[in-house]
């Protein structure tokens, strides 16, 4: 599968659904994503694809309706247990020879997408963990911590980072701080 550039990839932070909503998170990102394309007079895809089966299709078909988008655009989903494909508006799936080159691009598609949510999942959950770790040692804000964490990345390599390489990024007294409280399990000014 050919690498898209990355400007072509989006991060969505689901922002009106409460608690895991498979069916209405898709259908908010789907709306958010094709609603900017046609805001920003964006060409549309040819062919959408949606990671999951019925359920998510139909979540994501409420969007591409609302949006007046039926018919303007191909859309399937792909169910991972049988590799089924789903069409809107038909129950029984489609079932591709498996060493089909058509199924094989199909999954391609939905494994980079898979790599792609993933990693940023592990990042959000690695920044929330520092951000909240850091905050507890007395004098570094959250400022700081950020800062921390948009330069090392992770808990682990911050925690690996020596003195002079905290320093470089915060100063000295902030370094001490970190550095204390990795060592001893506080900050230096306890």
């Amino acid at each position: 599968m050919p690498n898209l550039p990355k400007k072509d990839y989006r991060h969505y932070n689901v922002k009106t659904v409460e608690g895991p909503n498979d069916f209405a998170s898709m259908e908010e990102v789907v709306y958010r994503r094709y609603h900017r394309l046609l805001n920003e007079g964006q060409p549309l895809p040819q062919l959408v694809i949606i990671d999951g089966g019925k359920g998510q299709l139909s979540a994501a078909m409420n969007s591409i309706r609302a949006l007046g988008l039926e018919g303007k655009m191909t859309v399937i989903g792909i169910a991972k247990k049988l590799e089924e494909i789903f069409f809107p508006g038909d129950s029984v799936p489609l079932y591709i020879n498996k060493k089909s080159e058509s199924l094989k691009l199909i999954q391609q598609a939905r494994n980079e997408a898979h790599r792609f949510a993933i990693t940023f999942h592990r990042d959000q959950r690695s920044r929330n963990f520092l951000g909240t770790e850091l905050t507890e040692i007395p004098g570094i804000g959250e400022k700081t911590a950020d800062k921390l964490l948009q330069h090392f990345g992770s808990v682990k390599k911050l925690r690996e980072a020596s003195f002079s390489e905290v320093a470089l990024v915060a100063g000295d007294t902030i370094a001490k701080k970190v550095r204390g409280y990795f060592e001893n399990g506080k900050s230096e000014e306890e």
